[in-house]
């Protein structure tokens, strides 16, 4: 970071201890926080307060913090303005197909089954671009702890709507999905696991899943599979 010659990161208190050296750097180098290009009001919080800092999984507001992105880098390098403009609107072009497909996909999924249950609470956004009942185990953070009586209204919530699968994160230790698992189980209902799914981290380096728009597809195709019962 030290030797970077711009920083870009998400904010909203994504990145925790972070931030203040963040705030640092920002004095010899431009440091740009990607979520404060967002409006206040389409940010997303939970029941105390705090906001939910997982803004790339609403395609529309994620834009609008590479679109700051890409003001600062013409700032940086005017020279190279109108190539980070078509670089852009070229990018977005995909982001919206992307979008548009997914919209399309995600509507087949009937209504009484568009809950999705992950290890912690990471995809509201994700949740409202869709119309999908989001349940995260955890908080927003993936330190918060996940208490018996966390697992048990999961449970009953599962038993009570029917929802087929259940999820777990790469970045999150998969415990306390197994025991929703379980405990719908012990109640006569089976729930699978549908699959792994990318909250705050992408796929290998290399991989479709390594980039943003490849890790968006593989989330929506293994929520619709999983979901839905048929195969993408």
């Amino acid at each position: 970071l030290y030797e970077a010659d711009i920083i870009f990161y998400n904010g909203l208190h994504l990145e925790g201890n972070m931030i203040e050296m963040f705030e640092g750097m920002s004095a010899s180098k431009p440091v740009v926080a990607l979520g404060d290009a967002i409006d206040q009001d389409q940010l997303l919080k939970d029941e105390e307060g705090v906001i939910d800092p997982h803004i790339w999984f609403n395609i529309d507001l994620w834009q609008a913090g590479l679109n700051q992105a890409v003001e600062e880098l013409k700032k940086y390098a005017p020279e190279y303005a109108d190539e980070f403009e078509a670089n852009k609107q070229a990018y977005f072009e995909e982001m919206n197909k992307l979008k548009q497909w997914a919209t399309e996909t995600l509507e087949k999924i009937p209504a009484s089954q568009r809950v999705l249950v992950t290890a912690h609470d990471a995809f509201g956004y994700f949740g409202e671009m869709f119309n999908i009942e989001v349940i995260g185990l955890q908080g927003l953070s993936t330190e918060d702890e996940v208490g018996v009586s966390d697992i048990q209204a999961t449970v009953d919530l599962l038993v009570a709507k029917k929802v087929p699968a259940v999820f777990v994160e790469s970045s999150v230790n998969p415990d306390a999905i197994k025991a929703v698992i379980e405990g719908a189980k012990k109640a006569g209902v089976e729930v699978k696991l549908g699959g792994e799914l990318f909250s705050d981290a992408m796929g290998e380096a290399g991989s479709p899943e390594g980039t943003y728009l490849g890790m968006y597809r593989h989330n929506v195709e293994t929520i619709y599979s999983a979901l839905s019962g048929e195969e993408e």
